[in-house]
């Protein structure tokens, strides 16, 4: 049987690889035909090479032209939708309609659309301009990136795709994609329409590249290469942290969004106001898409009370009729129910779940699980184990102050939501519990659930360790996530015609510029 080519220089031919495989489809847990290489090092060292190569020409281009690129893979997205709909759904069992076809295409073409505008007008530059000391700076492109893409996402966060890889192109760099190996088919799809989007563009041979998997020791010795300027990271934690520790040996910079539990706080007030609407809330948005969602509400905090013992009573009973949905591979579903093991056997009730699912292929039933405020204390590293999946745990204080003490002990996170009564019976609670939880997370939410992750410039789809790698930097949100794939590089008494267009002194591009501590 034949082995899918990679696609390296400009080019789709047969890889050196050391090994190959096979997605599997998660619905009936049968191989899919197509046979896939494992790249050996020397195709990505081949990939390196054209990548360098092809940063030198990018580093150059008006934006005008990276536009044009992203703005002709968009257009192709959308004129091989249905294709891209029905492999995507063989490989992750993702329904076609609405999350696919209605949902995550649209918001993959509106992101490289918007990363185009951010190309075409050249603001996410930031340029600053001290005539008086004939010193100028603005962000520009840093080198060939390396895009690991996830399995959860394969349109929106696809490494041949997604927010990253149109963050990427945007500051003008060249990608080079490492699929997800649940979703090899529909990568490749990807790359074959951005390839030839690229070449329709007159963009160099090597602006993007594909390599489907490689060995952990060689994608450890990718991310750290010269060649590399920066690698954006979306995964499981102990694969993503291995490769940091590579990168950050190198001095390599690379971003990370790995695991969170995303807190969701439920006050006393609130739930008596409208438990009913609550519950219905929040078992939809933890079982939508099966709780594969990075942003999906994975642990409740509660003040122990009557409404509370009321509102558990509901959600399990909610959890254990909603229909069972399938996972994206039998390694999610064997990791979910090694999640469950590891927080039943520290001390977590299980309120219904845990075990076989019954839908089809790969699944787990629903589960909801119970702890105490005081035992999430005495383990909470244990306590907030990440269960991707469709899977939650409930953790009952005692007080507010024990609350309190379990926000305060909580890891990083991408989210954490509170909701409060309408009537202003929860605000001092509210006010104790806030100042704690904003620290923990990168997005804070008021009286809404966590799930939806908005394509908006004021977006941070980022947080503090182990959500993300670093603090400061979100992966979704343009401007804000081009800042990740560039350098912020100063000039010193450089003459006007040496200067990148945006610093000289007869620039006329739409972007604003800070000239001598004025926006013009």
């Amino acid at each position: 049987m034949s082995t899918e080519p990679v696609l390296i220089a400009g080019a789709w031919r047969p890889s050196e690889q050391t090994g190959t495989f096979q997605a599997a489809n998660p619905a009936t847990g049968e191989p899919l035909p197509a046979v896939y290489p494992v790249s050996s090092w020397a195709d990505c060292e081949a990939a390196l090479d054209s990548a360098a190569a092809a940063f030198v020409a990018m580093r150059a281009m008006p934006g005008e032209r990276i536009a044009a690129f992203l703005e002709a893979f968009a257009a192709k997205i959308e004129e091989h939708a249905e294709a891209l709909v029905e492999i995507a759904h063989l490989e992750t069992a993702l329904p076609k309609s609405p999350r696919l076809a209605d949902a995550e295409l649209p918001r993959t073409t509106g992101q490289l659309r918007q990363a185009a505008a951010a190309a075409r007008s050249g603001g996410w530059c930031q340029p600053v301009i001290d005539t008086a000391n004939g010193i100028r700076a603005c962000y520009g492109a840093i080198g060939p990136v390396c895009v690991f893409g996830p399995n959860n996402f394969p349109f929106a966060f696809g490494s041949a795709s997604g927010g990253d890889f149109a963050a990427a192109v945007a500051a003008g760099n060249p990608v080079i994609a490492k699929a997800n190996s649940s979703h090899p088919g529909t990568t490749k799809l990807f790359a074959e329409l951005a390839h030839e989007a690229a070449v329709a563009t007159g963009m160099p041979a090597g602006a993007v590249q594909l390599l489907y998997r490689t060995s952990h020791a060689i994608g450890e010795q990718l991310v750290t290469d010269d060649r590399v300027g920066a690698t954006g990271y979306t995964g499981s934690r102990s694969a993503g942290l291995a490769l940091k520790r590579a990168a950050d040996g190198a001095g390599k910079p690379i971003y990370l969004e790995l695991s969170s539990v995303n807190p969701v706080v439920f006050l006393p007030g609130a739930v008596a106001e409208k438990a009913t609407d609550l519950a219905a809330e929040f078992t939809g948005s933890c079982l939508m898409g099966t709780g594969q969602f990075c942003t999906n509400p994975g642990m409740v905090v509660m003040i122990a009370g009557e409404t509370t013992e009321a509102f558990v009573a509901d959600l399990a009973k909610r959890f254990a009729e909603a229909p069972v949905g399938t996972l994206l591979s039998e390694s999610v579903r064997k990791s979910l129910h090694e999640s469950h093991r590891i927080l039943t056997n520290a001390g977590a009730e299980v309120l219904c779940g845990t075990g076989p699912g019954s839908g089809a292929g790969c699944c787990v039933a629903n589960t909801l699980l119970r702890v105490s405020g005081a035992a999430f204390l005495r383990d909470p590293e244990t306590m907030q184990t990440e269960a991707f999946g469709n899977s939650s745990l409930i953790v009952v204080a005692a007080s507010l102050d024990e609350a309190a003490a379990v926000l305060g002990r909580l890891e990083g996170n991408l989210t954490g939501s509170i909701y409060s009564a309408a009537d202003g019976s929860d605000d001092d609670a509210h006010d104790r519990l806030e100042p704690i939880l904003r620290q923990k997370v990168g997005r804070l939410l008021n009286d809404k659930m966590p799930t939806g992750v908005a394509v908006s410039p004021a977006m941070n789809h980022g947080g503090p360790y182990p959500a993300t790698g670093h603090p400061g930097f979100t992966a979704v949100g343009i401007p804000a996530s081009i800042l990740r794939f560039a350098m912020l590089q100063s000039y010193d008494n450089v003459r006007s015609h040496r200067l990148p267009e945006i610093l000289r002194d007869d620039y006329t591009g739409p972007a604003q510029r800070f000239v001598d501590g004025k926006w013009t």
